[in-house]
């Protein structure tokens, strides 16, 4: 039995991937942001995966203090991790800032992700063979990263230009973070899970629900269907070994050319350091 822990595990494909993997006789931590939502949620999985090992921990990750606490929450509880899910993950329908100053969806897809991990870095480690998986999107083909401006102080936000950075900065972090973790027995690879009709629309903007309405119906994939690559990646044998990759329908693919950029990926890093305060 793998310790398997799910961010933005309450609605959509978190929650689909959680109910796979409990059915597979894993020990399941779902993470959510509510705690009535949260607790409604591992009743949900226990009876739909016939699993008792199901439990629950709070996060927001648009506060770093919530994700620190999550971290030493996990490390109390849990002597040992064996697959980090980050999933938790939303758009925006306007422009605002964190509690720490930062871009939200920045700072709750890409810091949220990046942060969270370096502080299980060390369980992970010493529950080795371990993996990391990181939900990112096709949508990271159009994202920019900026490291001079963020969080658009100097203008240029949009729902989707935000969007697709923040999905940038989860290849760029997965590729980045398999180079550190070579040798250790940890594996980290992200994945795009489909177009999947799903709560992290609900925040769309106004203007756009119309359109998504008929895209939802006629070209989306399920919730259930876009957890399934999730739980490939998080306990498939045939990627025991693979780590650095970007898949897709769970196949490796060649990641956009700004992903791939081993300098913006190292000057990513940093900047990320430097915006969590990691030591």
């Amino acid at each position: 039995m793998k310790t398997i822990l799910v961010t933005g595990a309450t609605s959509g494909i978190g929650l689909e991937a959680s109910v796979q993997l409990a059915k597979q006789g894993h020990r399941v931590v779902l993470v959510g942001r509510d705690e009535a939502k949260t607790k409604a949620c591992v009743e949900q999985v226990k009876q739909r995966s016939g699993s008792q090992a199901v439990e629950s921990a709070l996060c927001d990750f648009a506060s770093q203090a919530s994700i620190r606490a999550l971290a030493d929450d996990v490390k109390r509880r849990f002597p040992r991790l064996d697959v980090l899910v980050n999933n938790a993950g939303t758009v925006f329908d306007a422009y605002g800032k964190t509690v720490d100053g930062i871009e939200r969806t920045f700072a709750v897809n890409h810091l949220g992700y990046f942060l969270l991990t370096n502080l299980l870095l060390d369980l992970l480690k010493a529950s080795a063979p371990a993996r990391i998986v990181v939900v990112a999107s096709t949508g990271h083909y159009r994202g920019d990263m900026d490291l001079s401006d963020l969080s658009y102080d100097t203008g240029g936000w949009s729902v989707m230009a935000a969007y697709g950075r923040s999905k940038l900065g989860n290849v760029l972090m997965t590729r980045s973070l398999a180079k550190k973790l070579a040798g250790s027995g940890v594996t980290v690879n992200a994945l795009h899970p489909g177009v999947v009709a799903s709560n992290i629309w609900s925040h769309a903007p106004v203007w756009a629900k119309p359109l998504l309405a008929p895209i939802k119906a006629f070209f989306m994939i399920s919730p259930e269907e876009g957890g399934q690559t999730i739980t490939y990646l998080a306990t498939s044998p045939e990627v025991e070994n693979v780590t650095g990759e970007y898949f897709e329908k769970n196949k490796a693919k060649t990641a956009s050319r700004l992903a791939r950029d081993e300098a913006l990926a190292e000057a990513l890093w940093a900047k990320s350091v430097e915006l969590t305060k990691l030591q």
